[in-house]
């Protein structure tokens, strides 16, 4: 039991330091806001009559209050574990910078309370200790027995308790009314969503087509050639009449027969491997791992087998990532990467048994390849603009960072639902 309640002490003090830090930030960005608003009123009221300047005017306040909202989303996720808030216009950054600055100056006064209580009690209780005299009572009626710190004792814990308690209100306001204002309305979520679909049919339609010109030219190039000469050998044994040339030909178409089989075999491996299904992804990509010409250090650390579509867009991912890093990054060494996160980028696990879980953390699958290549790869090349349909189909997001020289890192993060 004590050791329990020892386990849990330090995330708590933890939580509790991130709390305070976030309050004390938000109190000086109050400051900062409180200045933006009062420009504002400064100088929006002469501009009442003249329409054309208001306008100017509220977009370089707009501008200034998207600067600090996002200063003010940056602040909330890392101390008050808010997420991301989507995205939101400078009007509606303007109105929450408007109306937050009188309650990060609450929590500053209510900060300064308690700096102020704990600076009397430290004084109190060092006078206690030593025997001394309180320096805010006169001399000669100074000295602190210990009938005077059991009278101040209760009341000062009571307005110890209000104090945190105030700190703790202030914070959860201060992520209520970010969530109320920089979080889009239903209408733009509906909205945002509809031009997000509509751009990824046109994504899926393309991927599609690019599938299809991709397998022809696999099937032209590769089997149709191997079948034609599997052909001609075939032909050129029936018309000839010495048996050991038959023979050798029948050889060779049988060997050209055995190569059209395998050429089949890797284009139905690329259109969609039937192994994924049975083996899973782990052993699927253990497989490209070993099909490799070039060494390959692979990390898996999924917990849990992905849904089948989000499994096979991470599939085509490595994939087509190990396709373009052989045929032109001339890389020596290529890492794959898939790990478990949050939308946050962190694993947030709670401190104690009994809390509940932690808001605004949906799982999602980081799948990464990068080479030591030459880099220079052109997000908008025909491969890897496929697969960014692919990944954007999915609700995922997909960056190719590949500077000349390398090294080249490809990143899609996929929703694990």
């Amino acid at each position: 039991m004590h050791d329990d309640r020892r386990r849990a002490l330090p995330p708590l003090l933890t939580r509790s330091g991130r709390t305070l830090t976030g309050v004390t930030l938000g109190s000086l960005l109050a400051l900062v806001e409180m200045l933006l608003a009062g420009v504002a009123v400064l100088f929006l009221l002469p501009a009442v009559a003249a329409p054309r300047s208001r306008g100017r005017l509220l977009a370089v306040l707009h501008r200034c209050a998207g600067q600090l909202a996002a200063v003010e989303q940056r602040r909330l996720a890392r101390f008050h574990a808010t997420g991301d808030l989507g995205p939101y216009s400078g009007r509606q950054a303007f109105g929450y910078v408007v109306r937050r600055w009188p309650l990060g100056l609450l929590g500053g006064f209510v900060l300064m309370l308690l700096l102020f209580g704990l600076l009397v009690a430290a004084s109190m209780v060092s006078a206690w200790i030593l025997g001394g005299s309180w320096a805010f009572i006169e001399e000669g009626e100074g000295r602190v027995s210990t009938a005077t710190m059991a009278t101040v004792a209760i009341p000062g814990l009571v307005l110890l308790y209000l104090a945190v308690m105030g700190i703790v209100g202030v914070a959860e306001l201060d992520v209520r009314l970010a969530r109320q204002h920089l979080t889009p309305s239903a209408e733009d979520v509906l909205s945002r969503r509809v031009s997000e679909l509509t751009l990824s049919r046109k994504e899926v339609v393309q991927v599609v087509n690019e599938e299809r010109r991709r397998i022809e030219r696999d099937l032209h190039d590769g089997v149709q050639q191997r079948l034609v000469a599997l052909g001609l050998l075939l032909s050129r044994a029936r018309r000839t009449s010495d048996p050991a040339v038959a023979a050798e030909l029948v050889r060779q178409a049988h060997e050209e027969s055995q190569q059209a089989l395998g050429d089949l075999r890797d284009v139905a491996w690329r259109v969609y491997p039937t192994a994924l299904d049975q083996l899973g992804l782990r052993d699927v990509l253990a497989v490209l791992a070993e099909r490799s010409g070039i060494p390959i250090t692979l990390r898996y650390d999924l917990a849990d087998r992905p849904p089948a579509p989000i499994e096979t867009v991470a599939y085509f991912v490595v994939s087509e990532a190990l396709t373009n890093a052989t045929k032109h990054s001339a890389a020596t060494r290529i890492d794959i990467s898939l790990t478990a996160q949050s939308c946050t980028g962190d694993r947030v696990e709670p401190a104690l048994a009994e809390d509940p879980p932690p808001r605004d953390t949906p799982g999602r699958i980081v799948v990464t390849v990068t080479d030591d290549g030459k880099g220079g790869a052109d997000p908008g090349g025909r491969g890897l603009t496929g697969l960014a349909g692919r990944v954007a189909a999915s609700e995922g997001t997909f960056t190719v960072d590949s500077p000349p020289g390398g090294p080249t890192t490809i990143k899609a993060e996929l929703p694990c639902g």
